[in-house]
């Protein structure tokens, strides 16, 4: 389950962050501009870019806010570093809660070693979260 691979059993019905998180989520390298991500990640429909290492390490996000930033800084100078993150396998109610607890648009969803699977957006993750019963009993 870590690594998001497919399971089975009776528990493999319920949403997990890795079968709602977005694979095509944009990425960015550190070296990159903030101006040419912003252009990339806008035109693909998101408000946020991963920042990722060649091996698709996460190291950081830019969420809107970073990616309004100044259009000559690089990635690395506007980034938020060591985001939270959370493995394939988390149920989404409990995620779900935290990204609206803490007021995050997103979150980087990863392998245990920090391997990017797809950015789960809050809207996402709650409107999966309220559409499954027993997601919301199983937090009673």
């Amino acid at each position: 389950m870590a690594a998001g691979l497919p399971t089975e059993g009776t528990n493999a019905s319920r949403p997990r962050t890795g079968t709602v998180a977005r694979m095509d989520a944009p990425t960015a390298s550190p070296s990159e501009r903030v101006g040419d991500v912003r252009d990339r990640v806008r035109a693909a429909g998101f408000e946020a870019a991963v920042v990722t290492d060649p091996q698709r390490v996460v190291l950081g996000l830019l969420g809107a806010k970073e990616l309004d930033q100044d259009a000559d800084l690089t990635v690395e100078a506007a980034m938020k570093p060591g985001p939270s993150t959370f493995r394939p396998y988390v149920p989404i109610k409990e995620v779900a809660d935290f990204l609206v607890k803490h007021d995050f648009a997103s979150a980087p969803i990863t392998t245990s070693d920090g391997r990017l699977v797809g950015l789960l957006l809050r809207s996402d993750a709650v409107r999966e979260a309220e559409g499954c019963p027993e997601c919301v009993r199983s937090m009673i």
